[in-house]
């Protein structure tokens, strides 16, 4: 019997090169498991620098990525670049997910888009997690516009880490096992869990259970963010091998 492939859409910075590694990784290690099998589909943004007008002028380009997906007839659109969703304001995860959803109904073939800045928060608070530390590639403003939205969203934000690397790419060169010493920078006291990446750009999926042993604490990316909540658009356990607490078997 061939087995029938679930169509994940992707809309990539065009810089990024992470987000086609980590979050199919996760799911081809789902496969070796369970029956669903997924194939991905990109299309892409251009955006090279990390700077607010640079996320702005790309985050314009979605709607034509969704069209694009949405004729290959996707059944879920991930976006995945964090900052230039919380960049455009609170709140805007919404906002975003309604605008492509609607943009792929117009051209007749809807699929749902889901974010990895709502993907993160919404993972978050099913985890029952009140209070997190973060780490960041981000320039410091960015960072700390980043720390603002998840706190409007009903997350307290005990300390973060700036890495302060401005070009994409170089966010992309980090050592994905650098967050399992990284870590350990952070003010953990008192909190509740622990966001290994909030850039899906920064690799860290090696790191995830490291970290998660070495601090005891849930530990999430907005890859495994993401990728749990693509998972849920197509109504299916959101389950991964490597993908910490938040993808372990329930």
């Amino acid at each position: 019997m061939i087995p029938k492939y679930r169509r994940v859409g992707l809309i990539v910075p065009s810089s990024n090169v992470t987000m086609e590694t980590e979050i199919p990784a996760l799911l081809r290690n789902r496969e070796a498991i369970l029956s669903d099998r997924f194939t991905f589909h990109s299309s892409r943004m251009r955006m090279k620098s990390v700077v607010k007008e640079e996320l702005e002028r790309m985050d314009d380009e979605s709607v034509r990525c969704a069209i694009e997906l949405s004729d290959a007839a996707v059944e879920v659109q991930a976006y995945a670049c964090l900052v230039a969703i919380m960049s455009r304001g609170y709140g805007y995860h919404k906002t975003s997910e309604k605008r492509l959803f609607e943009a792929t109904k117009e051209n007749g073939m809807p699929s749902p888009s889901i974010n990895s800045a709502g993907a993160l928060v919404d993972a978050i608070h099913s985890m029952n997690i009140k209070k997190v530390s973060i780490i960041c590639p981000y320039m410091k403003p960015l960072t700390k516009l980043v720390v603002d939205y998840i706190e409007d969203q009903g997350i307290e934000v005990q300390d973060f880490l700036a890495l302060e690397i401005p070009n994409n790419l170089e966010v992309a060169a980090q050592d994905p096992n650098a967050p399992a010493d990284l870590w350990k920078k952070l003010d953990t006291r008192g909190i509740d869990g622990i966001v290994a990446s909030a850039c899906v750009q920064m690799p860290s999926l090696p790191a995830i259970e490291k970290i998660e042993k070495l601090s005891g604490l849930p530990t999430l990316s907005a890859s495994v963010a993401t990728t749990w909540s693509i998972l849920n658009a197509l109504k299916l356990d959101a389950i991964a091998p490597g993908g910490g607490l938040l993808l372990g078997l329930k």
